[in-house]
């Protein structure tokens, strides 16, 4: 029986590795868009590689060709402009569904996309996420988009962070108590793909999450992280002004490199944005896919590979608070 056919895009990246390891469990036959060699396991002789980015018709068209699934992962968290942003989060998108419709019309495609496009003004990022959205409803064919909360687990260097902060004598929250924040463990995600592109969640735009879909408070995440840590949780509120100064200082950072920088005022805005919560009713349907992780659970996983790693010293050397 010849192997279905799953055209993937950012399978080199954090989210798109286990995406792709995922679909490789469940017998797809990989054939990734890659800018960089992956890692030795998603480079097995099932997997076909077709070097390019979302910039190239031609790779593209190459990617999606006679493939049964799509699955775009890739896009930029960090950009220059809102112009930059659009290249490669919506143009990127337009032209990797072009290449669909020349070579492969019949494919469903599964798009990954953010909490932040159900509020597209809030930064140009979430601009860019609901524009490439929009290219995808109205294209033909079969079509999911899920948009994950706050993605945490191994092999993740933004959470990294959180768990290092855990260690300092304070832990600096970046928001009030009000604000709420899903966030969802790799593992999860990956499934919930793998869900949408076997029928799962069709013609539908889904958010994905852990069962906490009223999200998390600033303290709970801390708290969580602080004991996975074994530290004791300090948590000490940055005022918004002094974030919003850092992010000034970023956007003067891209006025004087022309370069991308993660902390700007448009990545401010949306630390400070007090509704990063989900639904029940959002979520694909419970009979396909469950969250198999809570925020205890996932971030204990996520210490114990980080050590294992090397990304976090062993537990004798940390500071116990």
């Amino acid at each position: 029986m010849t192997q279905p056919v799953a055209a993937v895009t950012g399978a080199t990246g954090f989210l798109g590795h286990h995406i792709a390891k995922a679909l490789s469990k469940k017998g797809w036959r990989l054939r990734l868009l890659v800018r960089r060699m992956p890692e030795p396991e998603l480079g097995a002789s099932t997997t076909e590689l077709v070097p390019g980015g979302l910039e190239d018709s031609g790779a593209l068209e190459a990617l999606v060709d006679s493939a049964d699934a799509i699955v775009h992962v890739a896009g930029a968290i960090k950009a220059a402009s809102q112009a930059a942003f659009m290249r490669v989060n919506a143009e990127g998108t337009a032209r990797l569904l072009s290449a669909r419709a020349a070579k492969a019309s019949e494919a469903r495609v599964v798009m990954v996309s953010s909490l932040a496009a159900r509020t597209p003004g809030l930064s140009h990022y979430a601009a860019s996420k609901a524009a490439g959205e929009t290219y995808l409803r109205a294209a033909p064919g079969p079509w999911s988009i899920l948009r994950p909360c706050a993605i945490y687990g191994p092999g993740d260097r933004e959470t990294l962070s959180v768990f290092k902060l855990a260690c300092l004598p304070m832990q600096p929250v970046l928001n009030g108590p009000d604000a709420r924040v899903c966030l969802i463990e790799v593992s999860d995600v990956a499934s919930a793909i793998v869900a949408a592109v076997e029928g799962h969640g069709d013609q539908r735009t889904l958010e994905l999450s852990d069962h906490k879909q009223d999200g998390y408070s600033w303290h709970e995440i801390v708290a969580t992280a602080c004991a996975a840590m074994g530290t004791r949780p300090r948590p000490i509120r940055l005022p918004a002004g002094l974030i919003r100064s850092a992010g000034r200082l970023g956007d003067m950072g891209v006025a004087l490199t022309g370069s991308a920088q993660m902390l700007t005022s448009q990545k401010v805005r949306e630390i400070l944005h007090i509704d990063w919560s989900s639904s029940a009713a959002a979520q694909l349907p419970s009979d396909c896919w469950a969250p198999s992780q809570d925020l205890s659970k996932g971030f204990h996983s996520a210490v114990k590979w980080y050590r294992e790693a090397g990304w976090l010293p062993p537990v004798s050397q940390e500071n116990p608070n």
